[in-house]
C-alpha cells in the first residue's frame, strides 16, 4: 500500500514531531506498507494546514492508499471536520489510520468505529443548533439585541451624502470603512 504520514504539531509543542513520525515510519514498516508522502504541519489546529490539503489532493488524485496520523487531535481540526474528512478519504478509496486510537478504517470495525464518529458529530450538531435557538428566544423575550450589529446602517446619511457629491461606490465604502453591498442597499433604500 501507498501510504502518506500526516504528522502535525503547534508551535509550543514542537518536540512530539519526531516521536510522531517515528511511530508512524515504525507502523509502516510493521504492516509492509510503503512511503509515498511525507507531510508535516506547524501550527494551531483551527488555522490552515497547507501540508493536510496537498494530502488531501493527492487522495483525490489517488496518489496514496491510505494516510496514517499518530492521533486523531493531529488530523481533524473539530470532531464534525474529522467526520467530514473521513467520509472523503473513505468515499475516494483511501484508507485512514490513527496509531494511538488504535482507528483503522482499512478493517471493517475500524469502519465502524466512523460511523459512531458521525453519530456522535450529528449529535454534537444539533445540541449547538438547540442552543443558539434557545439564546435567540431568550434575548428576543428579554427584548435584548442580537445577530450581527448594525454598523453600515449607521453611517446611511454619510452614504447618501457622499453619494450627493458623486462619490463611487467603492470609494465610500472605503471612506466609511463598510461593505460596498452595504452602500448598495442603503442607496437602493435611500
Amino acid at each position: 500500500m501507498r501510504a502518506a504520514l500526516y504528522a502535525r504539531v503547534s508551535t509550543h509543542d514542537q518536540q512530539t514531531l519526531g516521536l510522531q513520525t517515528e511511530a508512524m515510519t515504525s507502523y509502516l514498516g510493521d504492516r509492509g506498507w510503503h512511503v509515498v508522502k511525507r507531510v508535516e504541519d506547524v501550527g494551531s489546529g483551527a488555522k490552515d494546514r497547507p501540508g493536510r490539503e496537498s494530502l488531501l489532493r493527492a487522495a483525490r488524485r489517488r496518489e496514496v492508499d491510505v494516510v496514517v496520523v499518530w492521533r486523531l487531535d493531529r488530523w481533524g481540526r473539530s470532531l464534525p471536520d474529522l467526520v467530514v474528512t473521513l467520509r472523503e478519504l473513505t468515499d475516494l478509496g483511501v484508507g485512514f489510520v490513527s496509531l494511538t486510537e488504535a482507528l483503522d478504517l482499512t478493517t471493517p470495525t475500524g469502519r465502524a468505529m466512523a460511523g459512531m464518529l458521525a453519530v456522535f458529530a450529528e449529535f454534537e450538531r444539533e445540541v449547538l443548533r438547540e442552543r443558539v435557538r434557545a439564546g435567540i428566544a431568550q434575548a428576543r423575550k428579554e427584548g435584548r439585541p442580537h445577530g450581527r450589529p448594525r454598523t453600515a446602517s449607521l453611517k446611511a446619511a454619510q452614504v447618501l451624502r457622499l453619494k450627493a457629491e458623486r462619490v463611487s461606490h467603492s470609494e465610500i465604502a472605503r471612506r466609511l470603512g463598510i461593505g460596498r453591498t452595504s452602500v448598495r442597499r442603503i442607496l437602493a433604500a435611500g
